[in-house]
């Protein structure tokens, strides 16, 4: 399955003669399973009309800062948090002026000053202009700030020069932007992901659940994935497609889920707890349907075993990373978990709030262990995913 499946690219199209090839880009990232929102700034548009990319992509093309119907639903700061990645092709020498300068007059210079994401540059100019000192140190400035910097190709250009300068061909820079995503910071290791809710049974027809999509285990199973490593995915009832090269092990109740862990989990590297299991189950499964009552029912209720805990304590080599999900003091209650179940460090975010947490696609969420803590603001799932695991690897060691 191709690298980029299920990522999520904003294409941003700046003003030059090489506009003409982010049409075809946009065919070549969707073929590599991206979605993709374009972003056009003024002067793109008078190279190719935003039609032309809106059939192409099968969305709305931005090209406003100040849009009030974007702003109502998704305005510069929310298409920011949506991407894995800022893809700038072409980038003119005016655009990345821009970028260096950290100038935000336009939609698409906004969105790379807000975005959390990655961001690569396909560059498209003349080749003296491309030769020019200030052009060579404005890129020099853009790899210090880890923008990816693809290209250029060197040939005939359009004014007749030859030499480097002409934006890279389509079919490279699909090619470069599925490395992006492949950083080799687990290689080697074996990793082992829960996610997704558990459901307790309380009849053949009903059982004990929560909100948990299992949207953000699955995104850090797809880390894990692209850092390199082996990855085990147990996974609770969810609707999600299964991450590229992972190992998917599906349970449904607390039980299933520790016997599998505590299986998988024999011989890894780390254990990310991110399922949110159900604390408690019900002391007697009905064999049959329970029957409505005109009086009310009392259901006694028995602790399930914990997860993490009893996996933390089995295998004393193991990176043990768990999540709190609290609705109230959640840094409290998280580092109240961080000692009483001996993790190695706990993910805490609060899902009170409707915007973020269960059964959404961004999160906000606080690393914390021992002796540090480190706010992640608000991202997408994704996103989140691979920023905890470059942390986990450079904070730990791993």
């Amino acid at each position: 399955m191709s690298s980029l499946s299920n990522k999520r690219i904003i294409l941003g199209v700046t003003g030059g003669i090489a506009a003409y090839k982010s049409a075809e880009l946009v065919r070549r990232l969707q073929d590599a399973g991206a979605e993709v929102r374009v972003v056009m700034t003024h002067a793109a548009t008078e190279f190719v009309r935003p039609l032309t990319m809106q059939a192409l992509s099968g969305h709305q093309i931005h090209t406003e800062l100040l849009d009030s119907d974007a702003e109502a639903g998704m305005g510069h700061i929310e298409l920011a948090r949506w991407a894995d990645l800022l893809l700038i092709a072409p980038a003119s020498a005016d655009f990345i002026a821009n970028m260096v300068h950290g100038r935000a007059d336009s939609l698409l210079a906004t969105i790379y000053l807000a975005t959390p994401a990655k961001v690569a540059v396909a560059p498209a100019m003349n080749q003296a202009m491309w030769a020019h000192p200030a052009s060579m140190d404005n890129i020099a400035t853009l790899r210090q700030r880890n923008v990816n910097v693809i290209g250029p190709d060197d040939g005939i250009q359009a004014c007749g020069d030859t030499g480097p300068g002409r934006m890279e061909q389509p079919d490279t820079i699909v090619t470069t932007v599925g490395s992006l995503f492949a950083n080799g910071l687990l290689a080697g290791k074996k990793v082992v992901v829960t996610a997704g809710p558990t459901r307790e049974a309380l009849d053949p027809v009903r059982y004990i659940s929560n909100h948990s999509s299992g949207k953000m285990g699955y995104a850090l199973a797809e880390a894990a994935s692209e850092a390199g490593a082996q990855v085990i995915l147990i996974s609770g009832p969810v609707n999600l497609a299964i991450p590229p090269n992972c190992q998917l092990v599906s349970v449904l109740s607390a039980g299933e889920l520790l016997e599998a862990s505590l299986e998988a989990a024999d011989g890894a590297d780390i254990f990310i707890a991110a399922a949110a299991v159900a604390d408690y189950r019900a002391k007697a499964i009905a064999a049959q349907k329970i029957k409505k009552q005109d009086a009310g029912m009392t259901i006694q209720l028995e602790r399930n075993p914990d997860v993490v805990s009893t996996v933390a304590a089995a295998n004393s080599a193991l990176f043990v990373l768990g999540f709190a999900a609290e609705t109230e003091n959640v840094e409290a209650h998280a580092r109240d978990k961080l000692k009483r179940k001996k993790l190695d460090a706990i993910i805490a975010n609060d899902v009170s709030r409707d915007d973020v947490g269960f059964d959404t696609d961004n999160n906000e969420a606080c690393w914390i262990d021992a002796d540090s803590t480190k706010t992640f603001s608000k991202r997408s799932k994704t996103q989140l995913a691979r920023d905890i695991i470059e942390h986990m690897v450079h904070r730990q060691s791993l």
